[in-house]
């Protein structure tokens, strides 16, 4: 299963709008976290969103199109060491969108040069590499940010370790 967002900022209590055109995908988590998204969902701002659990490969439900935005958060990397057809799931989430419509991703960036060979044990894609992955289903960059970055990350150990968790120095 897949942690990606996609919504459309159009879903309002004004407007009827299918509760598959909003949509939150979320993927396994343990009972607690479940129970916190089932809270979340209570919120008023939340009232259109709809928990649609799908597999990486297919990522988006029969019928979903015209997209405003898709956002894929800390979890592409897991894609590279699991058995998920990357290049048809990118396929799927640009066919997803409406024209103009964007994909942001946020990753835990590898080292130059690692590819995907750190997925699995450190966590971490190759920017590059998740950029020639995405832009081979047809996306063009338009913007990086780099506010979630650390400039002082080695980018040489798994993200889950306590001292980069409590420090925040990677």
């Amino acid at each position: 299963m897949g942690a990606a967002e996609a919504i459309r900022p159009s879903c309002s209590r004004a407007r009827s709008v299918p509760a598959e055109r909003c949509m939150r995908k979320t993927h396994r988590r343990p009972p607690r976290a479940r129970e916190r998204f089932d809270e979340r969902a209570k919120m008023p701002a939340m009232r259109n969103v709809v928990r649609v659990l799908r597999d990486y490969d297919d990522p988006v439900p029969p019928g979903v199109r015209d997209l405003d935005l898709i956002t894929f958060f800390f979890a592409y990397h897991d894609t590279a060491f699991m058995s998920v057809d990357r290049a048809k799931m990118n396929r799927a989430l640009f066919e997803a969108l409406k024209t103009g419509g964007a994909l942001v991703i946020a990753d835990h960036s590898a080292q130059a040069g690692a590819g995907i060979s750190v997925a699995k044990s450190l966590h971490r894609i190759e920017e590059a590499t998740l950029r020639r992955e995405i832009e081979a289903a047809g996306f063009r960059l338009a913007a990086e940010g780099d506010f979630l970055r650390h400039r002082e990350d080695p980018r040489d150990s798994i993200v889950f370790r306590p001292k980069c968790r409590s420090t925040n120095s990677c």
